[in-house]
């Protein structure tokens, strides 16, 4: 498993509750761009429609070989591959307890190019500061102990 890119603001605001792993209808130049590292999905999230999935706008760079270019669109929407049972089971948790569904890593599987799902509930500011405050405590006591 080779990991090509993560979201690291996903752990900060949300409490990731259950992952799922999704493949993503890719085109060939995104393929290539993903693979040579110049996908981000920071910014991204995923919505429900007509039970299928999709990634929204994950920033994916247009490489200069590229074809054309100049008429694709680095932020269009992409569909998501999961099991029927999966996609019921995220709406289902989605509608009834308000959970958001975010992107955490993308990575490569047996050459196939994987998404990390989860389904996370939103941490309000003060969980955040508490979790800055234990992973400070954490790395100070780390110090410590190797001092001693």
């Amino acid at each position: 498993m080779n990991i090509l890119c993560t979201n690291k603001k996903a752990s900060f605001k949300f409490s990731l509750l259950k992952k799922y792993e999704a493949g993503l209808s890719l085109h060939g130049w995104e393929v290539k761009s993903i693979k040579s590292g110049h996908a981000q999905i920071s910014e991204s999230y995923i919505t429900i429609k007509n039970n299928e999935a999709y990634l929204i706008n994950a920033h994916l760079k247009v490489l200069s070989s590229t074809s054309d270019s100049d008429k694709v669109n680095s932020r269009r929407s992409r569909k998501l591959l999961l099991n029927k049972r999966e996609l019921i089971n995220i709406s289902n948790d989605m509608k009834q307890n308000g959970h958001a569904l975010v992107p955490t890593k993308m990575y490569t599987k047996n050459s196939l190019i994987k998404l990390e799902i989860a389904i996370g509930k939103g941490k309000k500011a003060h969980d955040k500061r508490a979790d800055i405050k234990n992973r400070d405590w954490e790395r100070n006591k780390d110090r410590i102990l190797k001092n001693k």
